[in-house]
């Protein structure tokens, strides 16, 4: 149950709910257990009273001769002070003979629900209701001369004993009614307290250039809002690394499109000359056509670049590693045909025991697409020496760890360019293949975000040409 009910959710009023409805619900509970602990405490010293007042009155009674119509002997000053009622007549008391005769005292009053199972001398308290009234009741047996017992009763309303116990719950609960409304107060001013680290960091968060992605530091907030600040740091930083993406994709975008874009404008303007040939037209098309399958390649690079650097959060899901490098060897066969390129697969079968990992298909086959087309753009192939290139799925026997490779026998790549190949845009001198040089930072990209490494070495197939091995590792996916 909460007592102060908003629109809108707030911290500082969720806490003050937690705290204050708790503090009101108990409040009156106290009360309750209060009036039942004053109550015990009143009763007490009137229960000591009627006690005494039982013993003083039943040493009277044996010292008296029943036998005559009064008492013979004057009934004592204190019996007199403690059994003399009220203007109200809250005391009563009773003297009862066995023989069934009220020697003294209230003829009318009740006896106890059983007066002969109550022992001689031993003293009994009960509650009794008489005309209208509840009573506390004293009663004991005390022996009279002779072989005569009487019944000697002192009783009193609670009316007195409800009075002290109302003036004990008001000397205790006054006082919190002057202490709970500050309580609260002191509540209200602590949380205010509380909650100013939350509003500091808000002023330095606002305060920020809009440029400014470094790190909150966490050592200047307190314990409770490290993970908050952590989450934040960490938002940051991906919002830093895809803006830098971002930067990085424009840059090359317009970076690698100038060139094919410029010569389209240049091809085209020759095209234009009043004085050139139908063959000077036909060539400036075909550099044209060129330029724009070159254009066009580099974007779906730069897209597929962008796509793998910004998949890391994508959710996995198992895929056959097997089928997928089989699938992208049977898309590439055509083309590797018409090169007069022996394309082929090798290795583990779909569905064998460890060719399953976790990711993501799409990229997964992206990265496999890039090493095989690399191979193809790469590998010369002739009727003497025909290229060959082969896709393979192993299994480590030992550790299960899966690994992919396309090796080629076409003329490799040297030691020194080996690392510098896989930086974006970085094309190897000396041949004259079109590319954008992106798709093997494409492949190590994708390989980064599977917790895989790429390795490139000598090709082992041909003894003529160095030829080119690409790789990549999954481990721990097995």
């Amino acid at each position: 149950m909460k007592f102060f009910q908003r629109g809108q959710r707030s911290l500082f009023g969720e806490i003050l709910d937690w705290m204050l409805t708790p503090l009101l619900l108990i409040w009156p509970i106290s009360l309750a257990l209060i009036w039942l602990v004053a109550h015990g405490i009143a009763s007490k010293p009137q229960d000591r009273t009627l006690r005494h007042g039982v013993q003083v009155l039943a040493h009277w009674t044996q010292q008296q001769d029943w036998q005559q119509q009064h008492p013979t002997a004057p009934m004592p000053q204190l019996a007199k002070d403690l059994l003399q009622a009220d203007s109200e007549g809250l005391l009563r008391y009773q003297i009862y003979s066995s023989r069934h005769q009220t020697l003294a005292g209230e003829a009318l009053f009740p006896l106890p629900a059983d007066p002969d199972k109550l022992a001689t001398g031993v003293l009994q308290l009960r509650d009794e209701d008489f005309q209208g009234d509840t009573y506390r009741v004293a009663a004991m047996w005390v022996p009279l001369p002779g072989s005569d017992v009487a019944l000697v009763q002192v009783a009193e309303t609670l009316n007195q004993r409800d009075l002290l116990a109302v003036e004990i719950v008001k000397g205790v609960m006054l006082p919190q009614l002057v202490t709970l409304p500050l309580a609260v107060l002191l509540v209200w001013l602590a949380l205010v307290q509380a909650i100013k680290p939350l509003h500091r960091l808000e002023e330095r968060i606002r305060a920020r250039n809009p440029d400014d992605l470094s790190p909150l530091d966490v050592q200047a907030v307190p314990t409770e809002l490290h993970p908050l600040v952590a989450s934040v740091n960490d938002l940051l930083k991906r919002l830093q690394d895809s803006i830098v993406t971002q930067k990085r994709f424009l840059a090359d975008a317009a970076h690698q499109l100038k060139t094919p874009l410029a010569g389209l404008r240049m091809q085209a303007d020759l095209a234009q000359r009043q004085d050139a040939s139908a063959e000077d037209l036909k060539q400036s098309l075909r550099q044209i056509r060129r330029s724009s399958m070159r254009a066009t390649h580099t974007v779906n690079q730069l897209l597929a670049l962008a796509r793998a650097e910004s998949s890391s959060q994508t959710k996995h899901q198992s895929c056959d590693m097997a089928a997928l490098v089989m699938d992208v060897v049977r898309d590439c066969l055509p083309r590797a045909m018409d090169k007069g390129i022996d394309l082929g697969y090798e290795g583990a079968q779909p569905q064998s025991p460890h060719v399953c990992i976790q990711g993501n298909p799409v990229l997964l086959k992206e990265m496999v697409r890039n090493l095989v087309d690399n191979a193809v753009n790469y590998t010369p192939s002739s009727a003497e020496q025909p290229g060959i290139i082969t896709a393979r799925v192993l299994v480590d026997p030992f550790s299960q760890a899966l690994a992919v490779q396309v090796e080629d026998n076409g003329p490799g790549i040297a030691p020194a360019e080996r690392e510098l190949v896989f930086q974006p845009f970085y094309r190897a001198l000396g041949n004259e293949v079109d590319g954008s040089g992106l798709g093997l930072s494409i492949v190590q990209e994708i390989a980064r975000q599977h917790q895989a490494t790429i390795t490139l070495m000598d090709a082992s197939n041909n003894a003529t040409r160095h030829g080119a091995c690409f790789t990549v590792r999954f481990m721990g996916q097995a």
